[in-house]
């Protein structure tokens, strides 16, 4: 029987601020939202406060992706997947939509529905591992890809199941962001504070000499195993932590847009991602989020330029993946360890 391996406690050794105001954040955005205070943004103010609240959801994606690539180099090419089965699991298992719609909903807590989002994306994490990780990484990126894919044409096709094309409505929001700019502050400062928690938990986790077994994994796994340490266990659970990260990701999506359709789990959350934590560099948490703020920021500047150029606005949105391929051309090119990434430890076995 897999056994987990022993995990150090988290809060001590100086994390402990990072938990406080993780929870002065959420305490204050829950005030601000029972207190019904006015807040006035220029008129594109709620364009910056909606980038800004996805770029916090991603970082939960990055941040389990940076454990499993950075730390224990596992080529997991199908973040999306795990994100869209925390998110079809909490639309569908909270959903009031009942017999309006053609998907299969239960109307349960919003709590409860999101919880089992997490428990199934880790779960489909410890399949996938259980059934790839004895061969080498490059089947894992094949197979983490072809899944999430599958996942998603599946998703498109049943329409008795998952709504099809139209998805899943009705889901319950936990705060609505799309209503004004308080509302889309609330929702900044609960996610800002879930994230700041989940770095916390994270960094605590990867900075132990159980993250010093992680890293000797992903430099030499023979010799990590030859020193007595049960690779294949690390590398399970770390399958199963990242993807109960980004299942978590993926259910906060659907209480936050109150609803779930493919449109919203597709491949370019994947891009997305890899492209930051490379431009970043992987095995730095504080270095991946760096350069998902970059990749994220690119897009915020970039979409207000459409006018400027004489082209239409789906020329304009290939224009903008190219020049942030080029970007990470240039990257790779003279840092391939990333902006703020260990050049001795970008070697994968």
């Amino acid at each position: 029987m897999t056994t987990v391996p022993s995990i150090p406690t988290v809060g001590r050794d100086g994390d402990g601020h990072l938990y406080v105001l993780a929870a002065l954040m959420a305490v204050a955005g829950i005030a601000i939202k029972v207190a019904g205070v006015g807040v006035a943004f220029p008129s594109q103010g709620l364009v910056v406060l909606e980038v800004l609240s996805f770029l916090l959801l991603y970082g939960l994606v990055i941040l389990g992706l940076n454990v499993q690539f950075g730390y224990t180099g596992l080529v997991n090419f199908g973040p999306v997947l795990f994100f869209a089965v925390g998110a079809y699991t909490t639309a569908m298992l909270a959903s009031t939509a009942g017999t309006a719609t053609s998907a299969i909903t239960f109307g349960l807590p919003w709590g409860v529905a999101l919880i089992a989002g997490v428990v199934l994306a880790g779960i489909v994490g410890g399949l996938l591992g259980v059934t790839t990780l004895e061969l080498r990484g490059d089947y894992l990126a094949i197979v983490t890809l072809a899944a999430a894919e599958i996942f998603h044409g599946v998703a498109y096709s049943l329409q008795n199941i998952t709504g099809g094309q139209n998805g899943i409505g009705q889901v319950p929001t936990i705060f609505d962001a799309s209503t004004n700019e308080a509302s889309a502050i609330v929702v900044i400062l609960v996610l800002g504070g879930l994230l700041l928690a989940s770095y916390g938990v994270i960094n605590r986790l990867t900075e132990s000499p159980y993250g010093r077994v992680l890293r000797a994994i992903r430099s030499d796994e023979d010799a990590t195993e030859a020193l007595g340490k049960p690779t294949f266990d690390y590398k399970l659970w770390v399958m199963v932590y990242g993807a109960a990260l980004m299942g978590l990701a993926g259910g906060l999506l659907a209480l936050y847009n109150g609803a779930m359709a493919p449109g919203f789990v597709t491949i370019d959350l994947t891009v997305t991602v890899w492209v930051a934590m490379l431009i970043g560099g992987a095995g730095n948490h504080r270095g991946v989020i760096g350069g998902l703020v970059i990749v994220m920021g690119f897009r915020l500047l970039t979409r207000f330029f459409n006018q400027a150029f004489p082209v239409s606005q789906t020329e304009f949105a290939s224009l903008r993946l190219m020049m942030l391929g080029l970007l990470l051309i240039v990257i790779i090119r003279y840092r391939p360890e990333g902006l703020w990434g260990n050049p001795e430890e970008m070697e994968v076995s």
